[in-house]
């Protein structure tokens, strides 16, 4: 399938107290979320990871149990695990559903909330960090004997072997990020995420992966993860109407979560994106003052589902063909993007033929939009 679509796990209803990362799971509504993406064509969940979440092993474990298909994508940060034990998690959760787990890194975006962690390295250390953490992962899921390990970060000795996937082969490991340092440990990544900016920027920052990757003598294509916080309605006008009661409405959500990154690069580049216009790309990329940057999907793809389906596939056309369109937990959202918008962007990618693979292997690295 040339493209893939993420949903975020929803832990308690969006209008529940304390929605957000803080307070408690509310385990029948986190099984009947994850059952609907399940069934409405979302082919992945992301279990995110903050310090102030919950633990997304067991998160991830809830979901794999209560549905039959969707697979989970596990967000870790190296400051918390240890490499090999990291893996040793994420082979079980594999294992037990049956190849349905896949791992994020998640490097750090905020030193204050690093340093909350007891995780006190610069940016530059956090990227390094992150893939020598890949290099080890890959490592103890395919090794046939004991190795050891003796990096800049890591060091251990005579460990495993005994922690393959299902597969028997590494699992689909995520980076993301907005520097050069991001840039630089995306040569480690199946799959590189990006923020979502307007077109331009997402060709330029595509570009980049692939320099980093060309100088690491990576000839391989990467495949790449946009995220986008869908608004759509029966009309263009209608959705525009929405979106900005979806604006303030979840205002309080993007506060807490803008403390948490609030000094990246992806919040810096969106957020100058957004002081220089809030609508892009023909009026369907919304990167509203306030909430730009915060995280939690704060860009919005803002139309009717024909509108938002046609700007995906410019998106499948660059090489994004990881899809996020996050609902915040909204059951009706999911449900609703779920029969307007996934069928369509597929359908519009087979019917003209789009495959990132041969669009990459007829232009590979250098490619620019």
């Amino acid at each position: 399938m040339p493209v893939e679509f993420v949903n975020a796990i929803g832990l308690r209803p969006p209008g529940a107290p304390a929605a957000g990362f803080t307070g408690p799971i509310d385990p029948v509504w986190l099984r009947r979320y994850a059952r609907t993406i399940d069934e409405f064509g979302f082919d992945y969940t992301l279990i995110p990871y903050a310090s102030a979440s919950f633990d997304q092993y067991v998160v991830a474990a809830t979901v794999l149990e209560a549905t039959e298909r969707l697979k989970t994508v596990v967000a870790v940060r190296p400051n918390t695990a240890f490499p090999t034990v990291a893996a040793q998690a994420l082979a079980t959760l594999d294992q037990i559903s049956g190849g349905r787990a896949i791992v994020h890194i998640i490097s750090g975006g905020s030193d204050e909330e690093q340093r909350s962690q007891g995780d006190y390295l610069d940016k530059p250390a956090r990227y390094r960090r992150s893939a020598e953490f890949v290099e080890v992962l890959r490592e103890v899921w395919t090794a046939k004997a004991p190795f050891s390990h003796d990096g800049e970060f890591y060091r251990f000795e005579d460990f495993g072997p005994g922690y393959a996937t299902s597969s028997g082969g590494p699992l689909a490991v995520s980076l993301g990020g907005s520097s050069e340092y991001a840039y630089a440990a995306g040569a480690q990544a199946d799959i590189f995420a990006l923020w979502g900016e307007p077109l331009a920027e997402t060709a330029e920052q595509i570009a980049r992966v692939y320099d980093h990757a060309r100088a690491a003598g990576r000839t391989d294509r990467i495949r790449f993860w946009v995220t986008f916080r869908p608004v759509v309605a029966a009309t263009d006008e209608l959705a525009r109407r929405k979106a900005h009661e979806l604006v303030e409405r979840t205002r309080p959500f993007y506060d807490q979560v803008s403390r948490i990154s609030a000094t990246n690069v992806g919040t810096v580049r969106l957020r100058e994106i957004s002081e220089q216009a809030e609508e892009h790309d023909g009026g369907v990329l919304w990167t509203p003052r306030g909430i730009a940057g915060s995280g939690g999907a704060s860009s919005l793809l803002v139309g009717s589902p024909e509108t938002i389906a046609a700007a995906l596939v410019k998106y499948v056309e660059l090489g994004a063909d990881v899809i996020s369109l996050p609902t915040l937990g909204d059951l009706g959202d999911a449900i609703e993007v779920g029969r307007e918008i996934i069928p369509l962007v597929r359908e519009e990618v087979a019917r003209r033929g789009i495959d990132p693979e041969l669009t990459f292997r007829a232009e590979p690295l250098a490619r620019r939009a």
